[in-house]
């Protein structure tokens, strides 16, 4: 195939509440699909134990966020709970051109940016099953203090509401059923989309469902 030939990637945007798994579900369609890569974004959130800098995130202190923002770096950026985080243009765009597709693992508020500038991107929101089951994971996290806590299962019932800006709504109530349901979305859309899975994966009926369980603020 020539260059002008070969197929340019797609932008696949996951986002998700806090403690709704985003993370283990994006790590393991990059495990799973050669054709993905998963794009490393700048944080200045501090460093987790076991985290690696330039694999799991890009670490930098608020003056270099600061820079690169002013720079024009990032596709997209946001303050989640007090720190930044953002999308650079170059972690996406060398591979989209190499015909691999890239998995965005990002806020809510950084999904719209990338709705705004990018037409060809993809956005795909996981769902906790309930608001009782998101709280259990957040607290047997250990991460966060109950005031912690109790501000992101706020910032969660927020977010929720924007699912409707999305192509597609997963419900995460099993890590494999969500690995599989993201994994057969990218399938369709690399072969040019599909009514049928966006009929089943709708973000419309995924709304109706949470507002009729009192789950949007």
């Amino acid at each position: 195939m020539s260059v002008a030939e070969q197929r340019r990637g797609i932008p696949f945007v996951v986002a998700a509440p806090s403690g709704t798994g985003k993370t283990t579900v994006c790590r393991r369609i990059v495990e799973r699909d050669e054709n993905v890569v998963f794009s490393v974004s700048h944080t200045t959130r501090e460093r987790r134990a076991g985290e690696r800098d330039g694999v799991d995130y890009h670490f930098a202190s608020g003056e270099e966020f600061e820079r690169l923002v002013a720079s024009g770096s990032f596709l997209e950026w946001a303050v989640y709970n007090g720190n930044q985080y953002g999308t650079s243009w170059r972690a996406i765009e060398t591979p989209l051109g190499a015909g691999r597709d890239v998995l965005l693992e990002i806020e809510v508020q950084g999904a719209s940016q990338v709705r705004a500038r990018r037409a060809d991107a993809r956005l795909i929101f996981l769902l906790p099953p309930s608001m009782e089951l998101l709280e259990e994971r957040l607290r047997g996290r250990g991460t966060d203090s109950p005031e912690q806590i109790r501000k992101r299962l706020s910032l969660a019932r927020r977010e929720l509401a924007a699912v409707r800006d999305f192509d597609y709504a997963v419900v995460n109530d099993d890590v494999e059923r969500c690995v599989a349901a993201v994994l057969e979305i990218i399938a369709a859309e690399r072969r040019g989309g599909s009514r049928e899975i966006r009929r089943r994966f709708s973000p419309a009926a995924a709304s109706a469902t949470l507002e009729a369980q009192g789950a949007l603020s």
